[in-house]
């Protein structure tokens, strides 16, 4: 008996990952649970365990392959077929000896390739590429052609082994939800094998070491995007391969070193680019998910109306007041006061008084959201993600400082799943961690309103007609001014202000 291990459900706006590692080979034992490989998205890592017990069969999907939800990415073989393992190469390769040989002549049903479900509130697609041709052998699940929507990027697999016998919507054409894109025929036998995957020659040339090991995709992407070579970073995966965390810390030890001396002065004019510098440049094809993020991010700034209003904040009351309790909290909660509890309860209780900065366009309607999802934005190795908060508005000081000490934990370690980071109602942006002094924060759609947080800095202000050195931060809220008027806007951070500078009038709901 043969299990199928096929690409698990990886979030509402994540249509693809990369294979990173498997962890076994072909004829290897497993047992139910164990994991397989290791899966890449541009934000999380997934683990992929064992449907079942048995022997490692075909793996479909090699390292570094970009595979769709759902996808095929090996076969587990049960019972008798695990015992006959060693004999399936000789009856894939007498298949595919079939396929060949019948492939102009294709017998069985037909199958035709329909549009695959693309969301609630979209209704039509652009095929954009087609990665087979008509008279083309196909595997079941094997990608056939890629459309693009408004929103995000949709591979579609092949839903039967076969020969792409015709291809009904090429690139280009635009197709509602329930086109048909082509035909599947079945070949002489019903089956097409997939093409075996070539295997990386024996004497291929290596700068080091390390050159036959095969890094993680996106330690690769970073490497590039971060200017270091493979021989500058120290990998710490399996078999010494370099993960995402291991180029993050060569960048950061990079930083952290002396810089050498420049060889010009820096205002010095941009000199024409010699020609040996291109040999030094590497070009990295974003994934298909990396553009459409950049094109929704672009589109966002396009569609929405963004305007940010700014105001400063005196830190003294809830810097006295944290200073106070910060031991009695932790003895208590066993979790530390900091000051994101005060800034996501100033948040929410101004929300209440200002609502639409709370709520969202979809179409013609405003959605009012009567309840406060609060995004709070985490710095990871590998880049930024933003974790929700569901219900922030109901809980306590205590209950929102355990969910951002948990939820930045497993966003440190790459555990966050993609539920964790949907469903946002406003988010809460802290660059004053890294330094930042003011910034502008872009919206995170379809929310209208996100808070930007900097620095607290000692700056002299004007007390009862005297000048005092002041803890004083400023605030930036950027928001969708086709639902949010400036006077709401200007409200909503007034509140918030007021809030922080005495937080008594939390208690007393003021």
């Amino acid at each position: 008996m043969t299990t199928e291990v096929r690409v698990p459900t990886l979030g509402e706006s994540v249509t693809e990952a990369t294979v990173a590692t498997w962890f076994k080979k072909p004829g290897d034992t497993v047992a139910v649970d164990e994991m397989l490989c290791e899966l890449e998205t541009d934000k999380v890592t997934v683990e992929v365990p064992s449907p079942s017990a048995g022997k490692m069969g075909e793996i479909i999907a090699a390292e570094g392959e970009t595979v769709g939800v759902d996808a095929l990415l090996a076969t587990i073989l049960e019972g008798e077929g695990a015992d006959t393992a060693d004999e399936k190469p000789a009856a894939s390769a007498d298949a595919d000896a079939d396929a060949d040989g019948d492939e102009a002549a294709p017998t069985g049903d037909s199958i035709d390739v329909m549009v695959p479900t693309l969301g609630e509130s979209v209704t039509e697609a652009t095929v954009s590429t087609w990665f087979k041709a008509v008279g083309d052998s196909v595997a079941q699940d094997e990608m056939l052609c890629e459309l693009e929507t408004d929103k995000v990027s949709v591979e579609v697999p092949s839903p039967a082994a076969g020969v792409l016998a015709e291809i009904t919507a090429p690139e280009g054409t635009t197709v509602d939800a329930s086109a048909k894109l082509a035909v599947i025929s079945g070949g002489a036998d019903g089956t097409v094998a997939p093409a075996p995957r070539p295997e990386a020659p024996a004497e291929a040339p290596a700068s080091s070491g390390k050159a036959d090991i095969e890094d993680a995709p996106s330690a690769r992407k970073a490497m590039a995007e971060a200017g270091v070579t493979r021989d500058q970073v120290t990998g710490t995966g399996r078999d010494g391969r370099v993960m995402k965390d291991d180029v993050a810390r060569a960048v950061a030890a990079a930083a952290a070193a002396p810089a050498p001396a420049a060889s010009a002065p820096a205002s010095a004019p941009r000199a024409p680019v010699p020609a040996d510098d291109a040999a030094r440049e590497e070009r990295v094809k974003m994934t298909r998910l990396r553009q459409t993020i950049a094109k929704r991010l672009k589109d966002s700034q396009n569609t929405a109306a963004m305007l940010t209003t700014y105001n400063e904040v005196d830190m003294t009351e809830v810097m006295a007041l944290r200073s106070q309790y910060k031991d009695e909290f932790e003895k208590k909660h066993g979790v530390r006061l900091g000051f994101m509890s005060f800034f996501t309860k100033a948040c929410c209780h101004a929300l209440k008084e200002v609502p639409e900065v709370n709520a969202e366009i979809d179409g013609n309607e405003i959605v009012y959201k009567n309840f406060v999802h609060m995004g709070v934005a985490a710095g990871t190795p590998t880049g930024l993600v933003v974790p929700v908060i569901r219900d922030a508005d109901s809980m306590s000081f205590a209950e929102i400082e355990k969910a951002i000490a948990e939820k930045g934990k497993r966003a440190r370690d790459g555990k966050l799943s993609m539920a964790e980071m949907q469903g946002g109602t406003f988010t809460l942006s802290n660059g004053g961690v890294y330094g930042s002094l003011m910034s502008s924060p872009i919206l995170n759609p379809p929310q209208s309103g996100i808070l930007g947080m900097h620095k607290i800095q000692q700056r002299p202000m004007v007390i009862n007609g005297e000048i005092v050195a002041r803890p004083m931060m400023y605030l930036a809220l950027s928001y969708d001014h086709r639902i949010v008027d400036g006077k709401g806007a200007v409200t909503f951070l007034v509140r918030v202000k007021e809030a922080l500078e005495d937080p008594r009038r939390l208690l007393m709901d003021l």
